[in-house]
């Protein structure tokens, strides 16, 4: 275990130990505990009863949190070709191109933290596997970063659009906002979440789908929210 702070022990005893919060109450004792002299974000974690080893079972998609982020704004990467150049610097993207980029990646370049692409150019793209695969940032179409609709992904991804995802132990963490922000928002961006979640529960997943949940902010101890009682 590591060694905790003072800070963090104290925050720690504001928690009643054991209870499950509902998911207002929880939100409220994040920003009642949060300690750090930065703006921590604040993150929801689930524990799912899915076997994620099963192709059938993995949970994974978007979500456009209604209240953003917060914090910097997403550098979004376009690669396209055509009139879809201009359609994806009229919405805003902040690089957009073709083998330019492509090539610019090889080299290295990855300061940014989504990258959208046509359909057209995914054979282009497969070869920058390797480099983007890790960090997370190859565009698929499960996530809506592989599309024609250029113009809403981009608007999307820089209004908050999330990723979520089980691990290999079945979990899912995604932030959902700042410390600073109003109760009401963090616990609306929170419930688009929840219900994007539970609406991609798989089939074939058996028994209690959602089995825990807590929430945390960067620095803070986590706090256990109701999971019997979300919405």
């Amino acid at each position: 275990m590591p060694k905790r702070g003072k800070k963090y022990k104290a925050a720690l005893e504001k928690i009643e130990k054991g209870k499950k919060y509902s998911l207002r109450e929880a939100i409220d004792k994040v920003k009642e505990i949060a300690f750090a002299k930065f703006d921590e974000t604040v993150e929801l974690t689930m524990w799912l009863g899915v076997d994620p080893r099963k192709a059938d079972q993995m949970v994974r998609g978007t979500v456009v949190l209604p209240n953003g982020l917060g914090g910097r704004e997403k550098v979004v990467v376009v690669i396209t070709q055509g009139e879809k150049l201009i359609e994806a610097e009229e919405a805003g993207a902040d690089f957009v191109g073709g083998d330019d980029i492509i090539q610019k990646i090889k080299d290295g370049w990855l300061e940014f933290d989504s990258l959208i692409a046509t359909p057209d150019v995914m054979g282009k793209i497969g070869q920058l596997g390797k480099i983007l695969g890790p960090r997370g940032l190859m565009p698929n179409p499960k996530t809506g970063t592989v599309t024609m609709d250029v113009k809403t992904a981009v608007k999307e991804t820089k209004a908050g659009k999330v990723e979520y995802r089980v691990d290999k132990t079945g979990v899912i963490h995604v932030p959902i906002g700042k410390v600073s922000f109003e109760t009401d928002k963090l616990l609306e961006n929170a419930k688009t979440l929840i219900d994007a979640v539970i609406r991609a529960k798989p089939a074939t997943a058996k028994g209690r789908y959602v089995k825990k949940v807590n929430l945390s902010a960067t620095m803070s101890p986590s706090v256990l929210v109701d999971e019997g009682n979300l919405l």
